[in-house]
């Protein structure tokens, strides 16, 4: 399966976890037109199938689409160096904020140098927007199932921006596309019973979810006793498990983990002051690579160097292990017809998540002329001339400083 070098993940991913302002819709956007739109290492089909089930699993979604992609071009040492090469980054340079920080009881001032990079991360999104919806839309299908797509699709952002839960959403576009598709497909009784048979071929939750077997009240108190795990003390193995825990459970964007952070960090352990909390969250907004990187800022900031480390690791661990459960499993729903369909299903239901995140970052971003300029010009750059998203992202900063004191 694998056919590229470790060497090659490593670059690409490293470059991305330097340059990938903007969060997963972000990073997700440049990945793909990094490796599928310039590289060719997978097909936009196979691309989207990831992003699809990635998107019904815990963890950040960014770091886990580097990690498959690693697994598919150079295996178990891609999966590990595509990982770490995205992360290391951002870790490094939360870091050295940290430290910066701790030092000087201030962060470094690099509003200027966002101003120009957040609305060049919008023409990003917008042209993976493009491609990866006119794949899932299914353009060589019938008029009716493409109709169909549509429809999911738009169902799901619609319900994303209004504030529907991600995972729910994903999952209802996933299942009632999923319906949808296999009866404009000519489903029948016999058809319905041969797919039924097939599934308990595939692996199902339990050989993924250990706690997935047991009785709804057993898996609710399971999930509780790990929620609610404490620590009485802070100590480098209490940092490790609760940042453990986080990557393990965490569903949604970064604003969950603010969640998580607040309610046990700041009122539940005391280990943080309301104000470290919201510099840490500030640190997460103007770094490069996944948010959950904040972690290393907060290990730091409470344990020094060995907290920065521990945090980091535990928090981004959970998400090598799901990758490598899931990757494998991918290709063989594919060729079920029931979840074929149902991916086909999620597929245009992650495109919807990511018009509806589009619209959102939008009107948080483009507030003023100069943001509106950058983001034209980007959007341009992607679209008519297909300029690769770090010199896209490298321009929106340099004409951020000007434009940021002309605005």
């Amino acid at each position: 399966m694998a056919t590229g070098t470790v060497a090659e993940v490593v670059k690409l991913c490293g470059k991305l976890g330097i340059i990938g302002f903007g969060g997963p819709a972000s990073h997700i956007a440049m990945l793909e037109d990094e490796a599928v739109a310039r590289r060719k290492w997978l097909t936009r089909e196979h691309f989207l199938d990831l992003v699809g089930a990635t998107n019904l699993i815990p963890g950040p979604n960014s770091t886990e689409m580097m990690i498959h992609i690693g697994y598919q071009r150079a295996g178990w040492p891609g999966l590990i160096a595509a990982g770490i090469s995205f992360v290391l980054p951002a870790v490094l340079l939360s870091t050295l904020i940290a430290w910066i920080y701790v030092e000087f009881g201030a962060l470094p001032a690099v509003q200027p140098f966002l101003a120009g990079v957040k609305p060049a991360v919008l023409a990003v999104i917008l042209g993976a927007l493009w491609r990866l919806g006119l794949t899932a839309s299914k353009p060589k299908e019938a008029v009716q199932t493409r109709i169909a797509l549509a429809v999911i699709g738009i169902a799901v952002a619609v319900a994303v921006y209004l504030g529907v839960p991600v995972i729910w959403s994903l999952i209802a576009g996933g299942l009632l596309g999923m319906l949808a598709l296999r009866v404009l497909s000519g489903w029948d009784s016999g058809s319905a019973a041969a797919g039924l048979i097939a599934l308990p071929a595939l692996p199902d939750s339990h050989s993924i979810f250990p706690w997935a077997n047991q009785s709804p009240a057993s898996a609710i108190k399971w999930a509780a006793l790990l929620l609610a795990a404490t620590a009485p003390a802070l100590t480098l193995g209490a940092l490790g498990l609760f940042f453990l825990k986080v990557g393990a459970v965490l569903y949604g964007s970064g604003y969950v983990l603010v969640a998580f952070l607040e309610g046990d960090l700041v009122h539940e352990y005391g280990w943080l002051t309301q104000q470290q909390l919201l510099d840490a969250i500030a640190i997460g907004q103007f770094t490069p690579g996944p948010v959950l990187s904040t972690a290393a800022f907060i290990g730091y900031v409470l344990y020094g160097i060995p907290g920065a480390a521990v945090s980091a690791a535990a928090i981004f661990a959970p998400s090598f292990v799901f990758v490598a459960i899931l990757n494998p499993i991918v290709p063989r729903l594919r060729r079920s017809a029931w979840m074929g369909a149902f991916l086909d299903a999620v597929n245009v239901s992650a495109v919807g998540l990511m018009a509806a995140v589009l619209v959102r970052l939008t009107g948080d971003i483009v507030t003023a002329w100069p943001a509106a300029v950058i983001a034209l010009l980007a959007a341009a750059a992607v679209l008519r001339w297909r300029v690769t998203s770090a010199w896209v992202v490298i321009g929106g900063a340099l004409l951020g400083w000007p434009l940021s004191l002309l605005g």
